[in-house]
């Protein structure tokens, strides 16, 4: 499935979760396209490292800290700071956060970022996101979000 995948250009990442272990396994689905192998047994605490790390290659970072001008987001601690100094978000301003600076220099649609933060059976009122970029631009400053509007909303790729 997977070659077929990528055969027809589909782009995304991909990590395999297996209980086949056995190197030349490995090596076959990471040849077939795939981004990483884990076999079972693993820890919680692997799988999400490795699901971090193959996010941020996807987007093309790959430090586990993301900068966008005086803006740091450490992906390993989950934590943002704001010129040195550490933020308090809640779990859902810090995803949107996260996904915006993954995707810096990119007009993200609100749409796109509920279906990132949101479950598919979660009824949402169309102004949450709306909601929770006011809240983060009292937290972090009004510049550090730009909206393009009628388009969506934007974290700068270049530091200021």
């Amino acid at each position: 499935v997977l070659k077929r995948w990528r055969a027809n250009a589909r782009r995304f990442p991909v990590l395999i979760l297996t209980a086949r272990g056995l190197w030349t396994e490995r090596v076959e689905g990471i040849n077939a396209g795939a981004d990483d192998y884990l076999p079972k047994p693993f820890e919680m605490e692997e799988l999400l490292a490795r699901l971090r790390a193959i996010l941020r290659r996807s987007t093309g970072q790959a430090a586990p800290v993301l900068r966008s001008g005086p803006l740091l987001l450490d992906t390993r601690q989950m934590r943002i700071s704001l010129r040195g100094v550490p933020v308090a978000l809640s779990p859902l301003e810090y995803r949107l956060m996260a996904f915006l600076m993954h995707h810096a220099g990119r007009v993200v649609a609100p749409t796109e970022l509920a279906e990132h933060l949101y479950d598919s059976g979660n009824d949402r009122d169309p102004n949450a996101i709306e909601v929770i970029v006011a809240r983060l631009r009292r937290k972090l400053g009004t510049d550090v979000i730009e909206t393009r509007r009628g388009f969506g909303y934007f974290v700068p790729d270049e530091p200021s």
